[in-house]
């Protein structure tokens, strides 16, 4: 079958002839879907511990009209005759469900049910008619705890052992659902719904007021090179004298705490039965790889082990989550890949496509003297400009988009986060139009540059092709994960970076979204095969220079970043650190997306399709995986 597939294939026209175009090679784009689904065939089975847990998305209807989607990890050990304790895993701000499936998975591993959510306004599940959802609501986890424990349905639930664990906002809601059901079982005399919570992440909320109520064994977890640490009492994110870390584990200890002065870092304070232990953990990480340390997983897999009294558990240092990270990635870079041959396969086969092929346009002349001058001043140029503009949009979109700002359901550009990015690429997609057509007013066209260069000549009906051309890409794109996450209950995805299913009103946001973001993606393309496209130039040389020009700017940012982290224990930028935490997911973009407008102006010979691709698939990775505050 393959064989006969392959012949078929090479069978079709090439297009016009070319020494810079490669020939069609349909095996790759078989081995790239071959790929796809044997790495997310065995990532399921990681992820399901071979056929020893079941894994299934859920939807639980909650208060306002509000709903949470989350995925249940029920091990198959787990019965109404022998009934297994609870977690609900609550990720933190900008995660969703998926990105936590280690800590799941491998709870599970230990016969442990796991409810991962996506918090509200995140993920699958509805915005919150809260602005405080992580602290009044738990992102949700308040009302998947009351269903829980109210419900006869989840027979193979022990009701008298449910935990919760979060990290960073998703640990706050973790204390607070703590503090919530103890000020309830302080009413009704009875114990708390919670038997158990960890906090990784955050410390902001360890007051005597939130840990008053608690009536739940607490374990935290917090990095020592934690970004936000400045905002912690002293300072810093050395727990071993912290206040925060000190009155959680006095409030475990009563009247004996008073004289403890110093917190030993490991080490099981309080009592399980009577609900009093405590424990601190104090990784030396940084706060968005907290969740993906080994030994932070391990910390939080023992407290469980030891709070649910698991005798015989496998120990925490068994882990095997990160095949399953390692199998994402796989799946991730051989979805994007076969994005290029399919494209080829489709302007060969379809004959409404075959006219977007043209010849290649002959390459730019080497620059010489004032004109590699000029080359270089904008290579240098155009990532200082990347770079000190992005935090000044991130300011300037939280007073032009208030509403999402200030977590409020809105229609109007909803993505908090999004809006800032949506700014600084449309600020610099302008910024380099403008410096790409001044240099060759003021230069090129003078020193043999012609636009017949550029690949940019088009028409209206050809532009319409181009763009039907581009929506069938991504459309099959997106169809292969979601027939993926059908079979298979994964995504493409690699620690925080992932590509993931996403609901109908993510097209229509794409809608608002796109076509400005388009201006950045059109100039990329436009700078990369109409600057940086040199005559003698391997191709490797030309799109590793466009990576690095394209990322620069980005990379710049967290590199002063985190320099002034590890010179002076402080970020550089305190306020706005989450935008800059933004950036570990951004700047791969960034680097990766040059790669495929030169592939497609290879294909082509014009400019116009690798943007229009690449802006609908990556825009759609980026609305999907953000705080999202949509009108219920």
């Amino acid at each position: 079958m393959v064989g006969g597939f392959s012949a078929r294939m090479n069978a079709l026209p090439n297009p016009p002839f070319d020494r810079n175009r490669p020939a069609f090679r349909p095996h790759l784009l078989l081995w790239c879907l071959a790929l796809v689904i044997a790495s997310s065939l065995l990532a399921s089975l990681v992820q399901r511990s071979g056929r020893r847990v079941e894994v299934m998305e859920i939807r639980i209807p909650t208060q306002n009209g509000q709903w949470i989607v989350a995925d249940l990890f029920r091990p198959r050990s787990a019965t109404s005759e022998k009934p297994a304790p609870l977690v609900v895993v609550v990720p933190g701000f900008q995660r969703s469900k998926e990105t936590q499936a280690n800590i799941s998975l491998e709870l599970a591993r230990r016969g442990i049910v796991v409810i991962a959510i996506d918090p509200y306004a995140q993920g699958s599940s509805s915005a919150s008619m809260s602005a405080r959802s992580a602290t009044d609501e738990g992102y949700g986890m308040f009302a998947v705890v009351d269903y829980v424990a109210n419900t006869g349905n989840l027979n193979y639930i022990d009701k008298a052992r449910i935990g919760v664990t979060g990290h960073s906002a998703g640990g706050n809601a973790a204390i607070q659902g703590a503090s919530y059901f103890g000020k309830e079982a302080q009413k009704t005399g009875k114990p708390s719904k919670l038997h158990s919570v960890f906090v990784s992440g955050y410390v902001l909320t360890l007051t005597d007021k939130t840990l008053r109520t608690v009536g739940s064994n607490v374990g935290i977890s917090y990095a020592f090179h934690d970004e936000g640490a400045y905002r912690n009492e002293l300072g810093n994110g050395d727990m071993r004298l912290a206040p925060e870390a000190l009155r959680l584990v006095r409030s475990g200890l009563g009247a004996g705490g008073a004289s403890l002065e110093a917190v030993e870092i490991g080490r099981y304070y309080g009592d399980v039965a009577r609900r009093t232990l405590r424990v601190v953990h104090n990784e030396r990480v940084l706060h968005p790889f907290q969740p993906y340390s080994v030994a932070a997983t391990t910390n939080q897999i023992d407290y469980f082990i030891k709070v649910f009294g698991l005798a015989g558990a496998l120990p925490g240092s068994d882990q095997v989550w990160y095949w399953k990270e390692l199998l994402g990635l796989i799946a991730l870079v051989a979805a994007f890949v076969a994005v290029v041959p399919f494209a080829r396969l489709l302007l060969m086969g379809i004959s409404g496509f075959q006219s977007l092929v043209h010849p290649l346009p002959p390459a730019l002349p080497r620059p010489q003297g004032g004109g590699k001058v000029l080359y270089w001043s904008l290579f240098v140029g155009g990532a200082l400009i990347a770079c000190f503009t992005y935090v000044p949009m991130t300011e300037l979109s939280q007073k032009l988009f208030a509403a999402a700002s200030g977590r409020e359901q809105t229609w109007f550009f909803p993505q908090r986060m999004n809006n800032a990015l949506l700014l600084w690429a449309v600020l610099n997609g302008v910024v380099g139009l403008l410096l790409f057509f001044s240099s060759y007013r003021l230069f090129g066209r003078s020193h043999g540059v012609r636009s017949e260069m550029w690949g940019a000549a088009t028409s209206v009906g050809e532009l319409g092709r181009t763009l039907l051309l581009a929506v069938t890409v991504a459309a099959t794109f997106f169809l292969l994960l979601f027939g993926v996450y059908y079979f298979f209950h994964v995504d493409y995805r690699f620690l925080f970076f992932g590509v993931r299913v996403f609901q109908p009103a993510i097209l229509v946001l794409l809608l608002m979204y796109a076509p400005m973001f388009f201006i950045f993606f059109l100039t990329n393309s436009l700078r990369v095969n109409g600057a940086m496209r040199i005559d003698g130039d391997p191709e490797w040389k030309g799109m590793l220079l466009a990576g690095v020009a394209n990322s620069l700017g980005l990379f710049f940012i967290l590199a002063a970043q985190y320099v002034t982290l590890a010179a002076t224990g402080t970020v550089r930028w305190t306020e706005g650190w989450l935008y800059i935490n933004l950036l570990f997911a951004v700047v791969p973009i960034m680097f990766v997306l040059p790669y495929f407008n030169r592939h497609f102006f290879r294909l082509t010979g014009r400019i116009y399709l690798g943007p229009m691709v690449t802006c609908l698939i990556f825009i759609v990775i980026l609305l999907s995986n953000t705080v999202c505050y949509l009108p219920l």
